[in-house]
C-alpha cells in the first residue's frame, strides 16, 4: 500500500490535488492531507510525531510559508528562516521513516534576477534572485541541493517541481499576503458586493505590463500526480503552461473585470512597484513526457475561479 502524506494539504494546490484524487486514486494509494492545524512543520519533534503517526511511503511538500510581492519585500527573513526550517524538517524525517519518494514544491521566482529567457531546469543556482524575494527564493533553492545530497549519499528519490504562477479555488485572498490573481479578485469582489456602477474605480497596482505564465491548480495538481507516480528523476522539472501562453498583467485584469461583469473604471497605480518584468519559463522537458497535455484555457479557469469565490466567499481565506 502507498500511503502518501500532501503537506500543505489544506491550501491552494493540495485541494486541488484532493479534487482530482477523488476521480483518479490509484487502488493501492491511501492519502493524508495534512494543513498548519495538523502539525507545526518549522518544528523538528512536531514534525517526527507526523511521521511516527502516518508512517508515509510517499510525500508530497507542498507546505510554505508563502505571499505576494509586497508581503516578500518586507518579510525576507522570516520567508527564508521558516520555510528552511520546514523543508529540511520534512526531508530530515522523511529520511529517518524510510520515505521512498518526496515530491517538493518550489517555484519560478526562485530563478536568477539577470538571466536570459525563457529559463529551464539547468538554471536554478545560475545567479541571484529578485531582491524582492531573496528570502524566499534561497530558501526554496536549498531543496533542491538537500535532494541531491540525500541522492548521492543514500540513494533518495527525492524531487521538486517548478510550478509557474497558480490560481484558482481555495487560493489565499487575503489582500496583505496574496498573489497577483487573488489579491485583485477579492479587490473586484470587495467593489462589486455594494453594487457594480459605473462609478467604481478598480486599481490594479503597478503598470500593468510584466508578463506572468499562470498555471489552473487543477491542471497542476495533475501534473503533480503524475510526477508522484512516473516521474523518477532527482532533478527538478518545471510544470507550467506553454510560453505562448505567458499573458500580461493587465490581461489578468481585463479577465477578472470579464468574469465579474464589472461596469466600472480599471486605473492602474504606477507608483507601485511591477516586480520581475518577465520569468519566462519553458516546459520543453514535461512536454517530452507529456506532449499532449492539455491546459485548461486561462479565461475558462479565471470564470471557474471567480464562480468559486463568489458561491465560497465566507469560508474562503480572506
Amino acid at each position: 500500500m502507498k500511503v502518501v502524506l500532501v503537506t500543505g494539504g489544506t491550501g491552494l494546490v493540495g485541494k486541488a490535488i484532493q479534487n482530482v484524487i477523488a476521480c483518479d486514486k490509484g487502488e493501492d494509494e491511501k492519502w493524508i492531507f495534512i494543513g498548519s492545524k495538523d502539525a507545526d512543520l518549522c518544528d523538528k519533534e512536531d514534525t517526527r510525531r507526523l511521521f511516527a503517526e502516518h508512517r508515509p511511503t510517499h510525500v508530497i511538500h507542498l507546505a510554505a510559508m508563502v505571499g505576494g510581492l509586497f508581503h516578500n519585500l518586507s518579510h525576507n527573513l522570516d520567508f527564508l528562516l521558516n520555510n528552511i526550517h520546514m523543508n529540511d524538517n520534512v526531508l530530515h524525517m522523511a529520511h529517518e521513516y524510510n520515505v521512498l519518494k518526496v515530491v517538493s514544491c518550489l517555484s519560478t521566482c526562485i530563478f536568477p534576477d539577470k538571466t536570459s529567457y525563457p529559463i529551464d531546469e539547468t538554471m536554478v543556482h545560475n545567479g541571484p534572485p529578485h531582491p524582492s524575494n531573496y528570502g524566499y527564493s534561497y530558501a526554496k533553492r536549498l531543496i533542491d541541493i538537500a535532494n541531491r545530497g540525500y541522492h548521492d549519499q543514500y540513494g533518495r528519490l527525492y524531487t521538486s517541481v517548478i510550478p509557474c504562477n497558480v490560481f484558482g479555488p481555495y487560493d489565499n485572498f487575503n489582500p496583505s499576503s496574496s498573489h497577483v490573481i487573488p489579491g485583485l479578485m477579492r479587490r473586484l469582489y470587495d467593489l462589486c458586493k455594494d453594487g457594480n456602477t459605473e462609478d467604481k474605480v478598480f486599481t490594479v497596482l503597478g503598470s500593468g505590463k510584466p508578463l506572468r505564465q499562470f498555471i489552473y491548480s487543477i491542471d497542476l495538481a495533475k501534473l503533480i500526480i503524475w510526477v508522484l507516480r512516473e516521474y523518477n528523476s532527482v532533478d527538478p522539472i518545471i510544470l507550467s503552461v506553454d510560453e505562448e501562453q505567458e499573458i500580461s498583467i493587465s490581461q489578468v485584469a481585463e479577465s477578472l473585470v470579464q468574469a465579474f461583469n464589472f461596469k466600472g473604471k480599471v486605473v492602474y497605480d504606477t507608483s507601485a512597484a511591477d516586480g520581475q518584468y518577465k520569468k519566462t519559463a519553458s516546459n520543453a522537458k514535461l512536454r517530452k513526457y507529456l506532449p499532449n497535455f492539455q491546459f485548461t484555457p486561462f479565461k475558462r479557469a479565471i470564470k471557474d475561479t471567480v464562480d468559486w469565490y463568489i458561491d465560497n466567499y465566507d469560508r474562503a481565506r480572506n
